[in-house]
């Protein structure tokens, strides 16, 4: 089964979720390769700050499109990237996020993938 840990990061955070004690790209390097090892990787990527993105609302089917930049106004919270794992078991799972350098000084949520 598939699962996505999503890398949840905090907007107070000036670092976009690493704090001085958080891991940096070496750690998230090397949890990368031991997933790679483990066989268990199946995809993921980064996202770029917050700040970058644009989102697209609209009140219905047939209504204009409304287009807002930058990040989601009342959120605190944002997806900094994504981790898809192909494993037996949600314990699976939630073994590796565990290890996950995104849940130091930040939070990594685990969903599973709808595969249609």
């Amino acid at each position: 089964m598939k699962y996505v840990l999503l890398l949840m990061g905090n907007m107070a955070d000036d670092r976009c979720g690493e704090s001085e004690e958080g891991p940096g790209v070496e750690e998230f390097m090397a949890f990368d390769a031991e997933l790679e090892k483990a066989g268990v990787l199946a995809g993921g990527f980064g996202l770029s700050d917050p700040e970058d993105g644009t989102s697209v609302s609209k009140a219905s089917a047939t209504a204009e499109p409304v287009v807002t930049a930058g990040p989601y106004a009342e959120s605190r919270e944002f997806v900094g990237g994504t981790i898809v794992l192909d494993v037996e078991s949600f314990d699976e799972a939630l073994a590796w996020a565990s290890k996950c350098p995104g849940a130091i000084g930040g939070r990594v949520e685990i969903r599973a993938m709808l595969e249609f």
